[in-house]
């Protein structure tokens, strides 16, 4: 069966709105990796967790559902991203450990990676030069297996130009790259038309770009398809999780269907949009289906 190695955060979103104070088990590349598994897709997280209450909790989560792990240690501790909602939309503080976040890459990390069908990586330190080198060592001959998610986070990131640079340097010749509006405005101060053609001068063949409330465009060598956002019962009620939802859907349409033709790729975004959808109707950055909006049993798993 296809498997997935997803690399990047884990933490603790620590959410305060009208409602109060609540916690989740989050991080960009957690959610993709629990997603994932949600969907049927045997996924092992390489990310740091600390050895503490919040790590203890991280690691729980990510047992409960069924995500293998390979923890780098974090002498500061878990990492905690603080986000505080603005008509709807999260703005976030992020502890020190998140700030000083280091992936290591042993042996056990490197087989993951060289037996893995997909490798995707979220919320990478790129602006680290160090950090961004191991990566592609690590990677190697990943190339058009990779599928990246720069997900800058302007409280998490030092060096912008770098981070830049280092996100360019792994998207050469990667597979598949998601970029949201907001990712081609901190990034390249251009609009997210811009920054796909940027990915495409990359030699990028598949680039899923993500409008928010826009919905999404795939570009892909057999077409290019836009789907909006899609429309579901009930109210949205936590946009947090529906860019990462979308990418856990994909890649799960990926490896799952390898889709080739236009119909297909098709398929495979209305069904990104579904999740994502769905997503957003409940608390927290967990993937959700349509199904379990209803009442009815999710579709979970190829």
């Amino acid at each position: 069966m296809s498997s997935v190695v997803v690399i990047g955060d884990a933490l603790i979103d620590e959410l305060r709105d009208d409602a109060g104070v609540r916690e989740f088990v989050g991080g960009a590349a957690l959610n993709v990796a629990v997603g994932l598994s949600r969907l049927g897709v045997p996924t092992t997280l390489v990310a740091m967790v600390g050895d503490d209450d919040a790590g203890a909790k991280i690691r729980s989560y990510l047992a409960d559902h069924g995500v293998g792990l390979l923890p780098s240690p974090s002498p500061l501790g878990s990492s905690r991203a603080v986000s505080v909602r603005v008509d709807g939309e999260p703005t976030y503080v992020f502890n020190e450990a998140a700030q000083a976040r280091r992936i290591e890459f042993g042996q056990a990390e490197r087989d993951a990676i060289a037996d893995a069908d997909r490798v995707v990586v979220s919320c990478y330190p790129f602006d680290d030069t160090e950090q961004t080198a191991l990566l592609i060592d690590a990677v190697g001959g990943a190339s058009d297996r990779l599928v990246i998610d720069p997900n800058p986070r302007t409280g998490m990131m030092k060096d912008l130009d770098e981070f830049r640079r280092g996100f360019e340097a792994l998207a050469r010749g990667a597979g598949v790259v998601k970029i949201g509006d907001d990712d081609a405005s901190l990034l390249y101060g251009a609009d997210l038309d811009a920054a796909v053609a940027r990915m495409r001068e990359l030699g990028v063949p598949t680039v899923l770009a993500t409008r928010g409330a826009g919905g999404a465009t795939l570009v892909a060598e057999a077409a290019t398809v836009t789907k909006p956002v899609s429309s579901l019962p009930g109210a949205v009620i936590d946009t947090m999780g529906a860019g990462d939802a979308s990418l856990a859907a994909l890649v799960a349409g990926i490896v799952q269907r390898d889709p080739t033709t236009a119909d297909e790729w098709t398929d495979v975004l209305a069904t990104a949009m579904d999740i994502a959808a769905a997503t957003c109707r409940v608390p927290g950055a967990l993937l959700r289906t349509p199904e379990a909006l209803t009442g009815g049993a999710e579709h979970l798993g190829s």
